[in-house]
């Protein structure tokens, strides 16, 4: 048995090594790693001087004194890894690590100093590998329970290694703090469970990246964590009194031992299971070692969740169903300041509020914009000076069933309250009750200010999309008003000749034509679609220029077409009109306008050039096709240009400009005429 020991252990300290001179050609240089090989390094002197030990015949307390340090390494790379500790700093200002290190040292201190200098007390020693081993136990199973599916795989290899050479160890020393010696048939077997660990060991270092897990502790792991504390806690005991009932009851010892263990590990099964127990256990945990009630994590994930089932088109229905659904409460309202005294109910469940009945709120309105508190009716019903200087009739409010007033801030001013029913067996809110609801109410504010704003900008763009077809009828109107004052401005010198007469009704009777279109446009709130003609081209541009040409410079025409062509005749007149009336107002009256007009390649070219003042790039780039944008202050509406470039665009045809500041300006307009 001595010689498989030996060799067990022999096997376990060159299989340490070979770790060892691994992770020093690793040559990693972080804390963990740095802690990793500190582990390695005393697990190989303790195999080593475990090996050696039954030859050399010196006292096996030195194997213990190493383990002693093996056991804190262990733990201290365990919780480094768990709080992801990446400098020596964070090491020793980490409050976990600063906890372990003093109990860990006052138990070894302790129980090492009764083993030395008290005779018969190797006892305690014993006891304090137990509970070393059981916590360590407690630190792996933290870790792996709180690590995702990525990390659960990169450790893995290493919760096995450690757990079952911890599960041994425990095992090992609970026995011996029974009978007080080592069992050395458990002992020579545990080189041989250490030497197969270090290949599952070497398997996680190999998978960990610079050793640094994120692990986030829930209350969840706390929980079962302590259950497991609890259970070796209780064997712990489990196994004392075994041994003292072995130790006095003689003859029967052994029976009663035995039995009592099988007793009292039905009974410790019996407590796991039992679901009271579990959630006593876990209210315990709650109200000692949690500040918050609520898990904030699950409850913000909860409304989240809501908050994206929820009827985007009733968002206050939402906001109500939530704020009540965190304390299971069924009755509730959304209350709107629409002015100072004036409020609205935007939304009630099982409540029936009446709109004339809300002034009451005022006085809570200021006393919420001073203070923020949220308002307990019940409280305030049982003492009034819970909440100074509010004016408030709780017995009004009770006999409504609002019992929790809530408010919503906006921009630091009051939005609104939500008004609450609790239930008769709810008590008073605590302040974690009023720290979950005005977490949500916060929550709730940004929602609904969002959908609003939402609501707003749906109801503005229906509102510019009127104004700009607004502004294209204006500026129909305009053309109209114009051709019209042609008329008027040349009556005098030409209303004895007949052929102005004739020009006289037919100009009246194309602005019927438009006029006609405007008003329908504006019956039907859109824009008309525009129809197709036959249009002479060459006949449409004299007339425009014979129109134009009332005012100064005089507009010269090169037409060389001779063939008609599908488009919008009305729309086209309008875009060259414009354009040579842009073209006249930037010439000098001594200048010149020209236009001619080609087909080229199945094309209508169309070229309005002056020699007025010009354009320059910049304002060509950035402005002459920006709708809204005029040169002409009052007297424009900054769309002609706009809709000349759209109405092209819209034939599959380009409009394009040249111009030099100074030296004039051409547009180029060419409209695909495939018939022709």
């Amino acid at each position: 048995m001595e010689v498989i020991g030996t060799s067990g252990y022999f096997l376990a300290a060159c299989a340490y090594l070979i770790f060892i001179l691994l992770l020093l050609a690793a040559r990693n240089k972080t804390l963990t790693g740095g802690l990793v090989l500190l582990a390695a390094v005393a697990v190989f002197a303790s195999s080593l001087t475990s090996a050696l030990q039954p030859k050399q015949g010196f006292s096996l307390l030195i194997v213990l004194a190493i383990e002693t340090f093996k056991i804190a390494l262990w733990s201290l790379l365990i919780i480094c890894t768990q709080a992801n500790l990446t400098s020596f700093k964070a090491f020793i200002s980490n409050g976990k690590i600063k906890q372990y290190l003093q109990i860990w040292a006052g138990l070894s201190v302790i129980c090492w100093g009764a083993a030395l200098f008290i005779p018969d007390n190797v006892k305690l020693l014993f006891s304090l590998f137990l509970l070393l081993n059981l916590w360590l136990l407690v630190l792996l199973e933290q870790l792996y329970r709180n690590a995702d599916v990525k990390v659960k795989w990169a450790i893995w290899s290493l919760i096995i290694a450690l757990g079952i050479a911890t599960v041994f160890d425990f095992v090992l020393f609970a026995q011996a703090a029974m009978v007080n010696q080592l069992d050395f048939s458990y002992w020579y077997a545990r080189g041989f469970v250490v030497a197969i660990g270090m290949p599952l060991i070497l398997v996680s270092t190999r998978r960990i990246k610079d050793w640094s897990v994120d692990v986030f502790v829930s209350r969840e792991v706390v929980f079962y964590s302590s259950m497991l504390l609890i259970s070796g806690t209780y064997l712990l005991l489990l196994a004392v009194a075994g041994y003292v009932i072995n130790y006095f009851g003689g003859a029967w010892g052994d029976v009663i031992s035995v039995a009592f263990v099988l007793l009292g590990g039905s009974v410790l099964a019996a407590l796991l299971i039992t679901e009271r127990l579990r959630r006593e256990v876990k209210v315990f945990i709650t109200k000692h070692f949690f500040a918050n009630k609520y898990d904030y994590r699950v409850e913000w994930l909860k409304s989240i969740e809501q908050l994206e089932v929820g009827d985007s088109d009733d968002y206050y229905h939402t906001a109500v169903h939530i704020i009540s659904s965190s304390l299971n409460i069924q009755q509730g309202a959304l209350v709107k300041k629409v002015s100072s005294g004036n409020y609205q109910c935007l939304y009630q469940k099982n409540f029936n509020l009446e709109q004339g009945e809300l002034a009451w709120l005022t006085p809570v309105d200021e006393f919420c914009q001073q203070h923020g508190w949220i308002i307990d009716v019940r409280e305030l019903a049982l003492e009034e000076e819970s909440y100074p200087n509010l004016t408030l009739d709780a017995q009004q409010c009770r006999q409504q069933h609002i019992d929790i007033i809530i408010p919503i801030f906006m921009n630091k001013a009051v939005y609104g309250f939500f008004l609450l029913a609790i239930p008769a067996e709810q008590g008073a809110l605590n302040w974690e009750d009023r720290d979950l609801l005005f977490s949500l109410s916060k929550q709730l504010s940004n929602y609904l200010s969002l959908n609003e704003a939402n609501k707003s900008l749906a109801e503005s763009k229906q509102f510019d999309a009127f104004n700009r077809m607004s502004a294209f009828l204006v500026h129909d109107l305009k053309n109209i008003q114009a051709q019209l004052a042609l008329i008027n401005s040349n009556a005098k010198r030409h209303r004895d000749n007949p052929a102005f007469i004739d020009d006289v009704f037919e100009t009246i009777d194309s602005a019927t034509g438009r006029l006609d279109k405007v008003l329908t446009q504006l019956r039907n709130k859109q824009v008309a679609e525009s129809t197709k003609t036959n249009t002479y081209i060459a006949a449409l541009i004299n007339r425009i220029v014979e129109q134009r040409n009332v005012e100064l410079p005089h507009i010269s025409a090169q037409l060389t077409v001779d063939k008609t062509i599908s488009i919008d005749e009305e729309t086209l007149s309008s875009v060259l009109n414009h354009l040579l009336q842009n073209a006249q107002e930037a010439t000098n009256n001594d200048g010149w306008v020209k236009i001619t007009a080609e087909f080229v390649d199945s094309h209508l070219l169309i070229e309005i050039s002056d020699n007025g003042c010009g354009m320059s790039a910049e304002f060509i780039a950035n402005r002459l096709f920006q709708p809204f944008d005029t040169t002409k202050g009052n007297a424009g509406m900054g769309i002609g240009v706009y809709e000349a470039k759209q109405f092209i665009e819209g034939l599959s045809g380009t409009l394009k400009v040249t111009s030099r500041e100074g030296e004039g300006s051409q547009f180029t307009i060419m409209i695909p005429c495939p018939n022709n």
